[in-house]
């Protein structure tokens, strides 16, 4: 009876302390994770910023091009 008890508590103290390294090594990666996420996040932004950008370009190019011809008197 007495080893018994003292097999329950062994496996009971190593079960909290697996759950325990568990839980700290989940919430570890879960931090890594949503900071990678985050960084991701600030490239992608300045991506899009960059492609409104250029869109914003791209349009003063085709006005430019018309100003000229209408210069040029080209048509």
């Amino acid at each position: 009876m007495n080893n018994a008890v003292i097999a329950i508590i062994s496996s009971v103290i190593t079960g909290l302390f697996s759950l325990a390294g568990v839980y700290f090594s989940n919430r570890k990666s879960m931090a890594l994770i949503t900071y990678r996420l985050e960084e991701l996040e600030k490239k992608q932004d300045k991506h899009n910023t960059l492609i409104e950008r250029t869109f914003k370009l791209e349009g003063r190019m085709t006005e430019a091009e018309h100003d000229i011809r209408d210069l040029k008197g080209v048509k």
